[in-house]
């Protein structure tokens, strides 16, 4: 049994088949799925499709792509959809300096804010870092260590920086890029961190793992993620399968 602890279900490339690949899911041995809110339409989408499905959960959050267009009452909205018992985190949020979508202003103000608001409504947080590491981890910090602070999603740091991120409580989720074979540091973070601080994800409809390389994600695929990092910590796949799944659930309050 598995968990996709990060997929964004509600996206156009789903609109044609989505019933169909959630029964791939769940034919699959896929128990929980979490599908990401990145604004406001997208949050909203979100939690319909966690109440129409019984094995997909959700979360809300201003993703920093739209940090330029988020405001108060946008993360007001978010916080009262917050309280409904299918959102189980808060997120995508973060910083992205490689895109520039938004201002990198703008995204550290958005940033801070919500993990205020899930600090305050003691929701764990869904990470975003791209090419933002340093700040980051100093945003994070500032909010003080604990346990199942968050988790780290589409991990793309080295060992040394998953290490302090695992010191403050978070966990780190590897997703289908641990496949490919040029993903060094990814293949090393894989091998390396404690298996009770792992989670495994697809970001459907992104980064399909090899053998799906180049076509779109789905939540199903996310097996191959837990049978390379299998092969890499030279352990048995139902190992990789039960431990990050626990993982997701104590995390997430997922039950089952």
């Amino acid at each position: 049994m598995l968990i996709d602890s990060h997929a964004h279900l509600d996206m156009d490339d789903f609109d044609a088949d989505r019933d169909k690949v959630l029964e791939r899911a769940a034919q699959g041995g896929i128990t929980h799925i979490i599908t990401m809110g990145i604004d406001g339409e997208s949050s909203i989408a979100a939690l319909k499709l966690s109440q129409e499905y019984d094995f997909v959960y959700a979360a809300v959050g201003y993703h920093p792509h739209s940090a330029d267009e988020c405001e108060t009452g946008d993360l007001d909205a978010l916080r009262s959809m917050a309280s409904e018992p299918e959102i189980v985190a808060w997120g995508e949020i973060g910083l992205d300096y490689y895109r520039g979508y938004s201002s990198p202003e703008a995204q550290q103000r958005i940033f801070s804010r919500q993990l205020e608001i899930a600090d305050d409504l003691n929701l764990p947080v869904i990470i975003h870092d791209r090419e933002a590491h340093d700040d980051v981890f100093e945003m994070l910090k500032k909010m003080g260590k604990g346990e199942k602070k968050g988790v780290i999603h589409c991990f793309s740091g080295d060992t040394d920086l998953a290490m302090a991120f695992l010191d403050l409580g978070y966990y780190i989720s590897i997703p289908g890029t641990v496949t490919y074979k040029k993903a060094y540091h990814v293949k090393e973070v894989a091998s390396a961190i404690p298996l009770e601080s792992m989670l495994i994800e697809t970001d459907a409809p992104f980064l399909a793992p090899v053998p799906k390389r180049g076509k779109r994600n789905e939540p199903a695929f996310v097996s191959f993620t837990a049978h390379e990092i299998a092969r890499l910590r030279n352990i048995d796949f139902e190992e990789v399968a039960r431990r990050t799944s626990e993982n997701a659930k104590n995390l997430f309050g997922l039950p089952g």
